[in-house]
């Protein structure tokens, strides 16, 4: 065996199934990273997800696993702050959603814009804050930021967020709002909070 076959094999041998890696990330292991690339995705164990992204599948018995897009979006990123969110989450709040919508989209600190990876498509947005996890709080402030881009009719939706509103831990929505909301958001749940302080007392 010589020694570019050796190397090669080298290379092999610290790749694990169910990762995405950068191209960057695979100089420690390889002096040929280029040539080695190519001959892992012809050789079927590597797949090209984007410009210097590539993913070792996981063999499942129903086929490859598609790659996980918290690991995409942290091996496109090189960043572990970010959060995965879509508008179909909305749903979950029974205010009135029902749409399901075809976004997957990225809070981050970051990109911008409409990227594909791994055959997907992801819309990068540059937040300066957002939750690890989407909470309910975090979502009714995110509902209410984006409105105007949801397919349901708005007056309908914001009276049932009001409604909502007003059953939710004030504390937690307050801070939400603070950390989460825009402009809109925060007159709209400054509106809406004020009322009920001035109806309780």
């Amino acid at each position: 065996m010589g020694r570019a076959a050796t190397t090669f094999q080298e290379l092999k041998s610290n790749l694990r199934p169910g990762r995405v890696y950068r191209r960057a990330e695979l100089e420690q292991w390889s002096t040929a990273v280029d040539r080695h690339l190519q001959r892992l995705v012809e050789d079927g164990v590597f797949t090209k997800l984007s410009g210097g992204l590539y993913y070792y599948p996981k063999k499942t018995v129903f086929g490859p696993a598609p790659a996980e897009d918290e690991k995409l979006v942290q091996a496109f990123l090189k960043d572990d702050r970010f959060l995965i969110t879509s508008p179909n989450l909305y749903n979950s709040l029974g205010v009135g959603t029902t749409q399901l919508y075809n976004e997957m989209v990225v809070y981050n600190h970051k990109r911008h814009g409409l990227f594909q990876l791994g055959g997907r498509e992801f819309r990068f947005a540059l937040k300066p804050h957002f939750p690890l996890r989407p909470t309910e709080e975090f979502l009714l402030v995110d509902l209410v930021n984006n409105v105007t881009k949801l397919a349901e009719d708005q007056e309908a939706l914001l009276s049932k967020v009001l409604i909502k509103a007003r059953r939710t831990d004030r504390r937690l929505l307050k801070k939400a709002v603070q950390e989460y909301g825009g402009v809109r958001a925060k007159k709209f749940f400054e509106k809406a909070l004020s009322q009920e302080e001035r109806n309780v007392s």
